[in-house]
C-alpha cells in the first residue's frame, strides 16, 4: 500500500488529486498540507511514502520543505513528487536539487498522476521523458549556492559505474540498461544502487543532476 500525503494550497486540487488517487486499491491518501510549513509537519508525523508537493505554496514553498523533508533521516522512506505547471519550469531544476524524485504536471490525465506515485514510491524516478531531461538540461548551469561541488566526484566511480550513471541521466530504466551493457536486470540494479550509495544521491533524480553537473553528460549528448 503507498501512503500518500498532498501538500498544496488550493482546495480544489488537493480534492483533485485525492479523488484520482482514492480510486486506486493499492493507494491511500492519508491527509492533507496547505502550505510548506504544513506538509513538513504532517510528513514528520505520517511518515507518507510519497508526498504529492506543490511548488508555490505560503508560509513555506514546496522546494523548501522538500529540501526539509529529504534531509531528514526520519523521512528517509519519504519521496517527494513535485505538482507544478508549464510556467514554473525554472523551479523545477531546484526542486530536483532540493531531493525531489520527479514532477508531474497539474493538468497531466488522471492515469499520470497515479503511475507518477507508484513510480515514485518504487524509486524510478520520473526522468524517462525527453522533456524533463531537456528541461534539466536548460536550467543545471544556473548557479545554487547549496549545490554541492560534484567536480571530482566521477573519481569515486569505476568505469562500469560511470557509464551506468551516464545510461541513468539519460533516462534509461535498469532493463534499459541491462540490455545496452548485456549484463542481468540483477546486476543492472546492483551497480545503479551502488552508484547511488558510493554518491550519496537520494534516487536516480539526483543521479541525472550529478551527471550533468560533473560534467558526464552535457546538454544536448
Amino acid at each position: 500500500m503507498t501512503r500518500v500525503l498532498i501538500a498544496d494550497d488550493q482546495p480544489l486540487i488537493r480534492q483533485a488529486v485525492t479523488d484520482i488517487l482514492a480510486g486506486e486499491g493499492d493507494i491511500v491518501v492519508q491527509a492533507h498540507a496547505v502550505n510548506g510549513a504544513d506538509a513538513l509537519a504532517r510528513a514528520r508525523e505520517l511518515r507518507p511514502d510519497v508526498v504529492v508537493m506543490d511548488i508555490r505554496m505560503p508560509e513555506m514553498d514546496g522546494i523548501e520543505a522538500t529540501a526539509r523533508i529529504c534531509a531528514d533521516p526520519e523521512l528517509t522512506g519519504t519521496r517527494v513528487l513535485m505538482l507544478t505547471t508549464f510556467e514554473e519550469d525554472e523551479y523545477l531544476l531546484a526542486a530536483l536539487r532540493a531531493g525531489a524524485s520527479g514532477f508531474i504536471g497539474k493538468g497531466a490525465e488522471p492515469e499520470e498522476i497515479v503511475r507518477a506515485v507508484r513510480a515514485v514510491h518504487a524509486g524510478d524516478a520520473l526522468l524517462s521523458p525527453a522533456a524533463t531531461r531537456s528541461l534539466i538540461a536548460r536550467y543545471v548551469e544556473v548557479p545554487d549556492p547549496r549545490a554541492v561541488d560534484t567536480s571530482g566526484v566521477l573519481g569515486e566511480l569505476t568505469d562500469r559505474e560511470q557509464q551506468v550513471l551516464l545510461l541513468v541521466a539519460k533516462g534509461r530504466s535498469n532493463q534499459d540498461i541491462a540490455e545496452e551493457l548485456v549484463i542481468s536486470p540483477h546486476t543492472a540494479k546492483t551497480h545503479v544502487n551502488r552508484v547511488m550509495t558510493k554518491l550519496q544521491a537520494h534516487d536516480r533524480a539526483q543521479l541525472v543532476i550529478v551527471a550533468y553537473e560533473s560534467g558526464l553528460l552535457t546538454p544536448g549528448s
